[in-house]
């Protein structure tokens, strides 16, 4: 019997950062590969808009410098000239109306504070301490027209005492050199009662921890697994937080473009896919070897119905310009006393002055959770409070809501969900991970892994067809 004409070995449905990662991946060990995508330009939830010069993520998950904790970011094909731009070192908390720098490594623990660490986040179980009472907030208004005094800085409160502070720096220095295949072998609980249960104050749990983490995860209120927050905490600890130069974009526009010519098919629209063929809407069927689903998670279980699809967490970001930018440099501004819609916020034009034009400030703030009523006001009121002066002559550049932006983690998961599901058919994303960038790239190199295995790759892999022409109507 004659062999069956294959126009591709493997395709690809959908052109995230999870796809393209796995086309890199599969191409580079001679694989041919098409990857097809609905939308009009790849990155699907990673997209910026541009508007007056300003380059405006839309969702703008928060990244960390390749180390290792996250060598998925130097491993990938394609990254090599990804530019990061860092934030300060460690987080800005705004707390009772001042402003405290936590996370920052500076190594000075001590021997007694550094072996509470090891027991606190190993998981050792300790009698939680006492919280201590929280004064009453003495938060500036934001009246118009009238200037609000600036927070002033200094290290503490929402970290709780000294000794808690050397805890928790040992903390993280001790969880940055912790393997991740320990951290995944841990009990699993909702984020937030692992945390209780480590011992550590409450202060710091609701003082750093949780804006961190809500920051991290999307994830305000703890329910996501302690896995998953473990491996969070992990990469913070690692490295510094950083933003892709030129917009979370740039990502991945850098994997399509290091891909072979003709590779990412943009404008193609799959209406049906088996073990060995895709049927377009615009090209009618492409036969191939395997195919690989690619998209988020609702759209794979459109095409494959029995996939699960998870809850989401919803995040709107909100983009503000002002001529006087406010005084807190690149540093990633977390509210602990969440005493407003915004989650974080930062003077993203600071961190990676390409998002801006010259001379311009670009502020980025970030709601989870529904939007309250007229967010944008809701916004302005709590950077008032947030960054000490009047937002009032701040311009709105866009706010940009997402109902299903990150998908959510809750125990029981497994960040490591099967990508094969019978020979010849694939699945990867986010949603088979962890819901973050490098959760992402992680599914991608594993199921190209996968695919590899079973096609066997040995080098007689043939150079993709074109695609068909676009049929004509009748």
């Amino acid at each position: 019997m004659l062999e069956p004409t294959y126009q591709a070995d493997v395709v690809v449905v959908g052109a995230g950062v999870a796809g393209l990662s796995a086309a890199h991946r599969l191409a580079s060990a001679g694989v041919s590969t098409v990857v097809l995508e609905a939308a009009h330009a790849v990155g699907g939830r990673m997209a910026t808009e541009k508007v007056d010069g300003f380059r405006l993520d839309r969702i703008g998950q928060l990244l960390t410098m390749p180390s290792t904790a996250h060598p998925v970011l130097r491993r990938t094909p394609g990254l090599d000239g990804l530019v990061l731009r860092p934030f300060a070192p460690g987080v800005l908390l705004h707390s009772d109306g001042r402003h405290h720098r936590a996370g920052a490594q500076s190594g000075a623990g001590g021997a007694r504070g550094a072996l509470h660490a090891v027991r606190v986040l190993a998981g050792a179980p300790r009698p939680p301490s006492a919280p201590r009472p929280l004064r009453p907030l003495r938060r500036p208004v934001a009246v118009p027209g009238r200037p609000v005094s600036v927070p002033r800085s200094r290290a503490g409160a929402p970290l709780g005492t000294g000794l808690d502070q050397a805890r928790l720096g040992a903390a993280l220095t001790r969880l940055a050199a912790m393997p991740v295949e320990r951290l995944l072998a841990r009990p699993e609980q909702p984020a937030g009662q692992a945390l209780a249960a480590r011992g550590l104050p409450a202060r710091t749990i609701d003082g750093f921890l949780r804006p961190l983490l809500a920051a991290l995860l999307c994830d305000p209120d703890l329910t996501t697994s302690s896995r998953c927050a473990d491996l969070a905490l992990h990469a913070f600890a690692s490295g510094p937080l950083c933003l892709p130069e030129g917009g979370a974009e740039a990502l991945p526009e850098l994997l399509a473009s290091t891909l072979p010519p003709g590779t990412v098919h943009t404008g193609v629209r799959v209406t049906s896919v088996s073990t060995t063929s895709v049927t377009t809407a615009e090209h009618g069927e492409i036969r191939c070897r395997a195919v690989l689903l690619a998209t988020d998670a609702r759209a794979a279980a459109e095409l494959l119905p029995g996939l699960r699809v998870p809850d989401f967490h919803p995040v709107t970001v909100v983009h503000h310009t002002t001529d006087e930018p406010p005084a807190t440099g690149a540093s990633l501004l977390l509210d602990s006393d969440r005493g407003g819609p915004v989650a974080h916020t930062a003077v993203v034009s600071r961190v990676d002055p390409s998002r801006a034009p010259a001379g311009r400030t670009l502020v980025s703030s970030t709601v989870l959770g529904p939007p309250p009523d007229d967010v944008d006001t809701a916004v302005r009121m709590h950077l008032a409070r947030l960054y000490g002066t009047s937002t009032t002559r701040w311009e709105t550049l866009a706010v940009h809501h997402t109902a299903e932006a990150v998908p959510a983690m809750r125990p029981p998961h497994d960040p490591r969900r099967p990508v094969r599901l019978l020979a010849g058919l694939y699945v990867c994303g986010d949603h088979r991970d962890v819901s973050t960038v490098v959760g992402a790239l992680h599914s991608g190199q594993r199921v190209s892994s996968a695919i590899l295995a079973d096609l066997g790759a040995d080098g007689s892999m043939h150079v993709a067809d074109p695609l068909p022409s676009v049929p004509r109507a009748a």
